[in-house]
């Protein structure tokens, strides 16, 4: 036994004073490698879909309705398992609608918690009570933990429930101990939640999805390109200011930046309406989504202030690319390429008509300064992103829980994209001057380049760099979380010819399909096993042309099914949930959600088709996962530590 391990083993031995604690530990997990694996899901592209996200946690993507349904079905009504799955969805608020109308609610009170507990013993079943109990909430606590061991079937123990039971409803504490049952359902259901990217923009609700999240359980996130823009802007990249403020207009989506965030936009309509109040901005009207109205007066305000922050942006972008020309991007600075008295943009020697030309802060002999009014402006806007103490907690909760790639179970998580060459061999890209990485040397250098962004102790001259470079991560030509061409955001806006606006998409896009390619990628991330697994979003799946989801013979599965009420038209659905459970993984299509209060009132779900993706050849147990890796190394440990208990190396100690 070496003095490093023995130094490890005394450490060990403030948990395990002694051999009985010891062996009592070893035998605890030994068990918990014979339970069944816990289920994950994994979610993408949610894109402020705030409702749908929390429905869809609430009822397991399906899962808690299927369970429902496989303990009652024949013995109660369909009508009343939708309503039994209601309550356990939105339990505060079914509860009112049912003292409403219920004329017996003492009975009622006896049947669902009845019902309730027999669901909670199904799902908690394959925990520990260890784990079990640390799902309970303080308050009932050791009620459910009875209830869910003790069965009123048992002769000798019916009256000791039936009592509970009673007492919990005389007591008055029905409702309560009913909205804890259910929220523990709801827990237990889903043991780790993974999100592949893009919480950010398009829906209204990010900062709720947020709030969720940070209450939830067990999480992670891979960033998405779209968080990596709110990362940049709260680190303070002007630019990526912008992009955030232009994208919120673009979909009327101020609630997030006004109400949520307290991003001050009063200047930003005061200067809009200074300088293009006689401008119409027919190009920046913005997108309605889900039937939003706007009366003609704010929509143009809307788009003015749409179009005063998009021609900010292109010259911050321009700024930090002719800073940063190591990047190759100085071709994106369009502005300079525009014939201010023809009206015609020049690209690569061919002339481009405008759909507009109006540009009242643009000096044509220096076209990307800002003038002293827009650099005020950009002032007052960096200050509200500063400091706001909401969006800053929410960022740091993005870094707390996230990075750029992450390794599950033989499963490898990235959002978008792992650089690859034409022949499909990784592709070295530059981070930094004299620092080329690829595959998962790329994307953890990256992670840390994020993260020094928000660290203090980072030399200035770094911190400024990575601040820049979340530019880079949101439209570079190389970017893990982009990989295209371009992003012809100006394109759209202001060029005719609609063959300017394609963005080619780089080779991964282009080869994923491959098995080869996939397996090449997994090997170099070091993912281990026989069904080993890419998983991706960031790329709409067009699940109404017949494209799927799985690819490269099942070793890559894409879900970004379009969550984002933006793109159902172009998927044809509302998202996938892909479940991974102990027989296997399940691939889960949603249909769109109505809302919250009709899924109270009516009953109503989100409509979601199973689809089997790959089933195992036995029911994986703890054992068979990372965590059952980790479990096993403990096991080892303690035993070495028996071993020095029990030859004297280390001494006993009383409990």
């Amino acid at each position: 036994m070496n003095i490093e391990n023995l130094h490890y083993l005394n450490l060990l031995s403030q948990s395990f004073p002694n051999v009985a604690d010891a062996s009592t530990e070893i035998i605890n997990l030994e068990a918990i490698l014979n339970l069944p694996k816990g289920t994950e899901h994994f979610l993408a592209d949610l894109h402020g879909e705030s409702e749908a996200f929390q429905h869809v946690l609430k009822n397991a993507s399906g899962n808690i309705k299927r369970k429902v349904n496989e303990l009652f079905a024949g013995s109660i009504r369909e009508s009343e398992i939708r309503e039994l799955c209601t309550l356990i969805y939105y339990p505060e608020q079914k509860l009112e609608l049912v003292k409403a109308v219920e004329e017996d609610i003492d009975d009622w009170y006896h049947i669902t918690i009845q019902q309730l507990v027999r669901i909670a013993r199904d799902v908690s079943s394959k925990y520990s009570r260890s784990k079990v109990r640390k799902s309970l909430p303080d308050d009932f606590s050791y009620i459910i933990e009875e209830l869910l061991h003790e069965r009123a079937d048992d002769t000798n123990k019916a009256a000791y429930v039936s009592v509970i039971v009673d007492t919990i409803i005389t007591t008055g504490r029905a409702d309560d101990f009913i909205c804890a049952i259910c929220n523990v359902i709801q827990r237990l259901s889903i043991d780790q939640l993974h999100i592949l990217g893009d919480i950010y923009d398009r829906g209204s609700g990010a900062h709720i999805i947020m709030d969720t999240l940070r209450q939830y359980h067990s999480w992670d996130i891979q960033w998405g390109n779209h968080d990596i823009l709110w990362m940049g802007a709260t680190a303070g990249n002007d630019a990526c200011i912008c992009n955030v403020l232009r994208l919120s207009l673009r979909y009327a989506n101020l609630a997030t930046i006004e109400d949520a965030y307290g991003i001050n936009l009063v200047p930003l309509a005061t200067f809009a309406m200074d300088v293009y109040g006689d401008d119409p901005c027919e190009e920046f009207i913005p997108k309605l989504l889900k039937g939003a109205k706007m009366d003609e007066k704010t929509l143009l305000l809307t788009a003015r202030m749409h179009k005063a922050i998009s021609v900010i942006q292109f010259k911050m972008e321009a700024e930090i690319f002719t800073r940063r020309p190591e990047w190759n991007m100085t071709d994106r600075c369009l502005f300079n390429n525009i014939d201010y008295t023809h009206g015609v943009c020049v690209i690569d020697g061919k002339e481009y008509e405008m759909i507009s030309h109006n540009f009242p802060t643009i000096d044509p002999s220096d076209p990307n300064k800002l003038t002293d009014d827009e650099r005020q402006l950009m002032k007052s806007l960096h200050h509200s992103f500063a400091v706001s103490e909401k969006l800053q907690k929410h960022i740091r909760t993005l870094l707390s829980h996230g990075c750029m790639y992450a390794i599950y179970n033989s499963n490898l998580l990235f959002h978008a994209s792992c650089p690859l060459n034409d022949d499909g061999t990784l592709k070295a890209v530059e981070i930094a001057p004299g620092r080329s990485y690829s595959g998962m040397d790329l994307m953890h250098n990256i992670g840390l380049m994020i993260r020094s962004a928000f660290t203090n102790d980072t030399p200035q001259e770094e911190r400024k760099y990575a601040i820049d470079y979340f530019l880079y991560l949101w439209c570079g030509k190389d970017s893990p979380l982009f990989d295209k061409s371009k992003m012809a955001t100006f394109e759209r806006y202001f060029l005719k010819d609609k063959e300017t606006y394609k963005e080619e998409k780089g080779a991964y896009f282009r080869l994923r399909d491959n098995e080869e390619i996939c397996d090449r990628i997994l090997d170099a991330f070091g993912v281990k096993g026989p069904n080993r697994h890419i998983i991706n979003g960031h790329v709409p799946v067009h699940a109404s042309k017949g494209e799927s989801p799985i690819k490269a013979n099942g070793k890559m599965m894409v879900i970004d099914g379009g969550f984002s009420e933006a793109y159902h038209k172009e998927t044809g659905i509302a998202g996938y949930t892909l479940v991974y459970h102990s027989r296997g993984f399940q691939l889960v299509q949603h249909e769109p959600f109505t809302s919250a209060a009709d899924a109270i009132q009516r009953g109503t779900d989100i409509k979601s088709e199973r689809k089997i993706v790959e089933m195992s050849s036995h029911r994986m147990l703890v054992a068979d996962t990372d965590k059952g890796e980790e479990l096993r190394s403990q096991i080892d440990d303690l035993k070495q530590l028996l071993y020095a208990y029990r030859h004297g190396i280390i001494k006993e100690k009383r409990n």
